[in-house]
Parts: C-alpha cells; sequence; structure tokens
C-alpha cells in the first residue's frame, strides 16, 4: 500500500460511525475549514523560518486537510480524492500548453498573460460571469482585495496612474475624520475600511504586495519594540514609569541599533 492510499485508509476509520474517533466523525466541512486555513498558514510559517524538517510535518498536516475534506465529500456521494487529484492534474495541463500542449504550442514556449486568459476562459464557463467570480470569500481581506482591485482593472475599472490612488486616499482620510466625530461606530468602521481598500489599491499600482509589505512592518515594530524594552531593563528601569516622550527617544536610539 502506497502511502497515500494508506493515508485515504487511516481517514476512512478515522471517520467510520461505529469504529472511529468521535471528533473526526462529529465534523463537517464547516467545522474543518479553520483548521485546513490555519494549517496553510503554518506552512507559510514554516517556509518563512527556513525550517525544511517542521516544512515536512507541515504539508503532512495540510495534506491531511484535503483528505479529511474529500472523505466527507466521499460519504455524501459528491465527489472523492481521485476526483480531487483529477481535477487538479487536468487544471494544470490546461493551463500550461507550452509544456503539454501541441508541437507548437510547445514550440512557442510559455506566453505573457496566457495563464489569465486560460483562467478567463475557465470562469466564461461558469454560471456567475462577473469579472469577480471565484474571488474566495475566506481570503485575508487584504489578499482579497488585493485580488477584486486586479479582477476590476481588468475591464477597465481603475485608476489610469499611482496619482489617482493616492488622491483617492486622502479623500477616504477625509471622509474618516469627518464621521469620527459623529461618535458612529458602524460609519466609522465603514469608512475605516475604504480607506484600507484604497491603501491596498496603490499597492496594487506599486507592485507591492500588501500582505508582505504588512508582515514586513510588524516584524520591523516588534524587532524595534523588544529592543527599547531590553535597553529600558538593562537600565534597571520599568517600561511602564517611562513617559511617552522619554519612550519615544527609547524608539528612536532602538531604530538605530536594529533598524
Amino acid at each position: 500500500m502506497n502511502e497515500i492510499k494508506k493515508l485515504l485508509e487511516v481517514m476512512r476509520r478515522l471517520r467510520d460511525s461505529e469504529s472511529g474517533c468521535p471528533w473526526d466523525v462529529e465534523q463537517t466541512f464547516a467545522t474543518i475549514a479553520p483548521y485546513t486555513i490555519e494549517e496553510a498558514y503554518e506552512v507559510a510559517d514554516a517556509i518563512a523560518r527556513d525550517d525544511l524538517n517542521d516544512l515536512r510535518g507541515e504539508l503532512g498536516d495540510l495534506l491531511l486537510q484535503v483528505v479529511f475534506h474529500a472523505q466527507m465529500a466521499a460519504e455524501g456521494g459528491h465527489f472523492d480524492f481521485d476526483d480531487v487529484a483529477r481535477g487538479i492534474c487536468e487544471k494544470m495541463i490546461r493551463r500550461h500548453p507550452h509544456v503539454f500542449g501541441s508541437d507548437e504550442q510547445r514550440a512557442n514556449g510559455k506566453v505573457d498573460g496566457s495563464w489569465e486568459e486560460i483562467k478567463e476562459l475557465e470562469r466564461a464557463s461558469s454560471d456567475d460571469r462577473s469579472a469577480l467570480a471565484g474571488v474566495a470569500t475566506a481570503l485575508p481581506a487584504l489578499k482579497r482585495a488585493q485580488k477584486l482591485g486586479k479582477r476590476a482593472a481588468r475591464v477597465g475599472f481603475d485608476w489610469p496612474d499611482r496619482r489617482g490612488v493616492s488622491a483617492k486616499i486622502h479623500e477616504e482620510l477625509d471622509e474618516l475624520e469627518q464621521v469620527i466625530g459623529t461618535q458612529d461606530q458602524a460609519a466609522i468602521s465603514d469608512e475605516f475600511g475604504d480607506l484600507l481598500f484604497a491603501v491596498v489599491n496603490l499597492a496594487r499600482h506599486l507592485d507591492i504586495d500588501p500582505e508582505q509589505a504588512l508582515t514586513g512592518a510588524n516584524a520591523k515594530f516588534e524587532r524595534r519594540f523588544r529592543d527599547m524594552e531590553a535597553a529600558i531593563l538593562e537600565k534597571g528601569s520599568d517600561i511602564k514609569a517611562f513617559s511617552l516622550a522619554s519612550l519615544d527617544r527609547e524608539w528612536r536610539a532602538a531604530k538605530k541599533r536594529v533598524g
């Protein structure tokens, strides 16, 4: 028995209503979905830490999620793991004509934009004909905003250049300032969301991944803050006792030390 077949059998037994694990048996697509997302993030984290041993384990955890969903679907008579594997094989072959296509297609090599053109043809066969079709609602908000803006831009709904986006950011910031005074939390949240959406679109125009940019900013803030804490501790002081002006001086010193 190869390892994939063994894994499928392990999951089948775990889901057995009579002899399986009670926790596994009671799960549904909805209850497992958060674990699937979490495992994908843990794969990305192992890659970011360049820990290949950990990556091997995290990929196994992610594969288990695929097998779990496929087993539940098979129990309902919808599809099974083979259908999942077959579908992705067909998709990859279809989207890589420069590798799997005719002699002429392979000779022409990879054509810029061909991947998106093929995806557009696939979407055209869907009942949802919107340019925004297929942008998953479960994506992180920054990533989804980026994809929505990119899709809209493909059909011409976009600012001509980054200056237009920058002006929109200032406009949204002004609107946010106006509603802050009303103390209407729903309106404030709405305007704040508009501001974030505009900022994500500026990132798109600058060819920057907003998720990666914010991840970098988070890491930089943590690096500087921890250095500031350590410096204050070395002085035998308590950070809570420092005035804001004193903390600002310590912060600027930490920036010089750790960048």
